[in-house]
């Protein structure tokens, strides 16, 4: 995906969100995963907002802690931001690629320390499939079906100075 397509696929997505949520609007919050997944929200949120001429709270979320491979990582924890209450919100969770599910486990997990939300929705930019516990995505910006073996790279102009996904075969 280009900058062009990336962008088509977060505004699409934002715009899936507004409608499936219109009706409980004040009650919806954007949570983006660290540390793309924050920046994608945050773009999502003002596609909203400048389309839709609505606010939604921004947070973001790390999730380093609540991994199943906590001890076989090097992570440092980084701050999590989530604005206001959670308990009966609908949370939406962003991610850039959501491949086996476990990083979105640990986001569940992860908020459920804050409280009890309403609902967890999860948005995330690619698909890959190959998932190995039970979560689907509620929005998908493109899915792309990949082998095992290869990574799907995801970068944001914020941090990598320009937008695109890339598939890179073999790692």
């Amino acid at each position: 995906m280009d900058a062009a397509a990336m962008e088509r696929s977060l505004v699409r997505i934002a715009h899936e969100i507004h409608e499936r949520n219109a009706e409980r609007w004040t009650d919806v919050v954007l949570v983006g995963m660290r540390a793309r997944g924050d920046l994608l929200a945050r773009r999502m949120a003002e596609y909203l907002e400048r389309d839709r001429k609505v606010r939604v709270p921004v947070g973001a979320l790390d999730i380093t802690l609540y991994r199943d491979d906590v001890g076989t990582r090097s992570a440092l924890p980084k701050s999590t931001e989530i604005p206001g209450s959670v308990d009966g919100k609908t949370i939406v969770v962003v991610d850039d690629v959501l491949f086996t599910g476990r990083s979105i486990r640990a986001a569940m997990d992860a908020l459920m320390d804050y409280g009890r939300p309403r609902a967890i929705q999860l948005a995330v930019l690619v698909d890959r499939g190959h998932r190995e516990l039970p979560i689907r995505p509620d929005y998908v910006g493109k899915n792309i079906p990949t082998p095992a073996s290869s990574n799907v790279q995801v970068e944001v102009a914020e941090v990598d100075g320009r937008d695109q996904v890339t598939l890179e075969e073999e790692v």
